[in-house]
């Protein structure tokens, strides 16, 4: 059957048609994104989220997992939205757009939202200190209300901003002073903190009715974000200026005293001192460069954790002392060696990590243009190896950044990986992570940027998908745990770069790994043990094989080609491509695709660009039976206008401007079935167009995401009752 201009095909036999260069890229011609109530991306009738109340808020259960309080034995995985509005990107909501906005992020599937910058934005404008602006703080406390009300509850950051609570600056959401550091070291900063979250957790919100510290919604509470030490001085380091801030030199010079006495002692352990370095008149310094690799960095490191240890429970006893009891996750900065060690004695664990950062938004600004299927979902892999098991694990910031051609990885290569691992919430950062139409009159609403996924198609398309592997559940955890041994001090090296081994956390691409402490590991326990050896990590792949532990394809880690514990995710680094056949989603995202490729009942051939396709059951059947499936067909997406310095287009030019260009894309797809069958277009809003081809029993046609409607990123496949 003929419609629309797109032929039903019988077979793959059939040239695709060309596609000329200059018609590559083709303008989105719809402004409004709100999702229809009952369309296909109205994921509120798959993902139950009831307002959130003390009888099913979030708590942790007894095996160290969020679970809602009416189903304590069941993990719930959360969905989440970061909510980090700025005036560039039009700041909170007016009543109206926030109870809008609420709804839409229901619809969207998300049941967790987190307020970043929230201090920044009480703050903006603003002469003196602690003078919250009254009109934002009442459209924060409106749209926590909102959101609660249609079942999302929320993550608290207590300092975002490096300005805090002072007034007179307009800098804010840049990392332009060192407030965070002193925070930890600083007795009148910490007071500073103090006043800044009582107010801001601890005030009565009137929509509520509560404190916001008190409220059923509260999930989790990062009292300062990204305050890591070294995180913080990478974020403001500047040509000229020491690594390390002299702020450290007093305690640091007070830890080694307490620690080697004399010296003497000091210089034995260090192998010899600088000249005019001694312990005695507290004049050893820090390490000059963040790359030294020595004795004294490692003590640096050690120094590090006793800081940020102290801080931290200094900071958690505020919070409780507020009459909070929920899990506290301080230092969500990037994995390593020494922020594991920070992280040892929290109740949670909360990380960011980033595939191809973007360090700004000016003309020269760099991407790597690397796939994460190329370097084995490395930024995944890295937040596994930081993780320590038994207690919540959230990841508060990640993204696969706008303008990397292979974004379109991100919706299926974090979400599944982090469902096998069985993390318990996942937060792909943005300003904010929908709008409700294109054409809003912000300055970081004008085009596509790194951060703002609500603009782009892919990104969004990625979320649709991550809604379902994740927080629906499409994606089995894997039974088997692989604990990584942790001792403590004694695991640091001479390097603050240090993290676990690649060889050895590409493990969580087949199995769970975290982190456990080495005396609660049992001699005869399948685990990566101290000290570390990567060749641990081919001997333990071979001994869950050689127990039936892996599928019996299980792949081979040291070639690049990993299948789960689960059989459900086959990773192809030399391919390029990753692999989902699971009941209710088969998926697949790959650089090139010059080979049919089956997964399950669904097969697909001669795609003629990299993307991200996937099918998935709409009614609650697996794929092979549903009536019912959304289809994603996610390939590239750009601005108009937008240029770059280099034809491997890494460096930026020019953003460019609306409206969003997707770039054209065809794919020969197969999927068995009984019955006759539609193929719709769904628009970015969900509504549903026409047919653009129909057909009895297999589904069998060449899908272009260009329509008569434009373009698009969704389809809608349907198997009436009765046909």
């Amino acid at each position: 059957m003929v419609a629309g201009g797109l032929v039903a095909l019988a077979a793959f036999d059939v040239a695709p048609p060309a596609t000329s260069a200059s018609n590559d890229w083709v303008p989105v011609r719809e402004t409004n994104l709100e999702v229809a109530a009952g369309s296909p991306l109205d994921f509120s009738r798959i993902l139950k989220s009831p307002p959130v109340e003390a009888s099913n808020r979030i708590l942790v259960n007894a095996q160290g997992r969020f679970a809602r309080a009416d189903a304590p034995e069941a993990p719930a995985r959360m969905m989440c939205a970061s909510l980090a509005w700025s005036p560039a990107s039009g700041g909170f909501p007016d009543k109206p757009t926030a109870d809008r906005y609420a709804l839409q992020l229901k619809r969207h599937g998300y049941d967790l939202a987190r307020f970043h910058f929230v201090d920044a934005a009480l703050m903006f404008g603003r002469k003196r200190d602690f003078d919250f602006d009254p009109d934002t703080l009442d459209r924060v406390n409106y749209l926590m209300a909102a959101l609660k009300k249609n079942g999302i509850s929320w993550i608290l950051d207590g300092l975002t901003s490096w300005r805090g609570g002072y007034g007179g600056f307009d800098d804010r959401w840049d990392p332009s002073s060192d407030l965070k550091l002193r925070v930890l070291v600083d007795d009148d900063a910490f007071e500073h903190w103090r006043r800044l979250v009582t107010m801001t957790l601890g005030s009565l919100n009137p929509y509520t009715g509560k404190r916001p510290i008190d409220d059923p919604a509260l999930t989790l509470v990062v009292p300062v974000n990204e305050g890591g030490v070294e995180f913080d001085s990478i974020l403001r380091e500047k040509a000229g200026v020491p690594h390390y801030s002299p702020l450290l030199e007093p305690k640091w010079n007070g830890w080694l005293r307490a620690r080697y006495r004399t010296t003497d002692a000091l210089s034995t352990a260090w192998g010899g001192l600088g000249a005019g370095q001694k312990l005695e008149t507290g004049a050893i310094d820090l390490p000059t460069s963040r790359y030294e690799k020595s004795a004294r960095m490692r003590d640096f490191q050690a120094f590090l954790v006793d800081v940020e240890t102290k801080a931290a429970a200094r900071m958690t006893r505020v919070i409780r002392d507020l009459g909070y009891s929920g899990p506290i996750a301080p230092y969500n900065n990037w994995p390593s060696l020494q922020t594991a060690l920070s992280r040892r004695n929290q109740d949670a664990v909360a990380l960011n990590a980033y595939q191809d950062w973007v360090g700004g938004y000016q003309p020269g600004s760099k991407i790597g243009q690397v796939s994460s299927i190329g370097d084995g979902a490395f930024y995944v892999r890295a937040m596994a190896g930081g993780r320590w098991l038994d207690r919540p694990f959230v990841i508060t910031e990640y993204d696969h950044l706008f303008w990397s051609r292979s974004r379109y990885e991100a919706g299926l290569v974090f979400p599944a990986y982090a469902a096998l691992q069985g993390w318990d919430a996942i937060c792909r950062h943005a300003h904010g992570p929908i709008i409700l139409a294109y054409g809003e009159p912000y300055l970081h609403k004008r085009q596509m940027l790194p951060y703002a996924i609500a603009l782009d198609p892919v990104a969004r398309a990625g979320e649709t998908l991550a809604a379902l592997l994740f927080r629906r559940g499409d994606v089995a955890e894997a039974k088997t745990v692989v604990p990584f041994a942790a001792r403590g001090e004694q695991d640091l090296t001479d390097s603050m770069q240090s993290r676990e081994a690649d060889p050895l956390t590409r493990l969580a691409l087949v199995a769970k790994i975290g982190l456990k402490d080495a005396d609660r590991i049992a001699p005869g326990e399948l685990a990566v043990r101290q000290p570390r050896d990567p060749r641990q990590a081919l001997e333990i792949f071979g001994e869950l094989k050689a127990k039936g532990l892996l599928p019996k394809d299980a792949g081979d880690p040291a070639a690049g080609r990993t299948v789960s514990q689960t059989g459900e995710i086959v990773l192809n680094e030399g391919r390029g491509r990753i692999t989902l056949d699971a009941p209710n989603t088969k998926a697949i995202a790959f650089g090139t695709l010059d080979e049919p490729v089956s997964i399950g009942p669904l097969t697909v051939a001669r795609a003629d660009v990299g993307a991200l396709f996937s099918v998935s059951s709409l009614d609650g059947e697996p794929v092979a039976k549903s009536r019912k499936l959304l289809v994603i067909f996610a390939t590239d997406a750009r601005n108009s206008g937008m240029r770059f310095r280099d034809a491997a287009e890494k460096t930026i030019e020019d953003f460019g401007r609306l409206p969003v260009l997707i770039r054209r894309g065809e794919i020969d797809v197969r999927l068995a079935g009984k019955g006759a069958w539609l193929l719709s277009p769904v628009g970015l809003d969900g509504a549903v167009g026409a047919p653009v081809a129909a057909g009895d029993g297999e589904l069998s046609t060449r899908l272009s995401n260009v329509t008569q409607d434009g373009p698009t990123t969704y389809f809608l496949i349907e198997r009436p009752e009765g046909a």
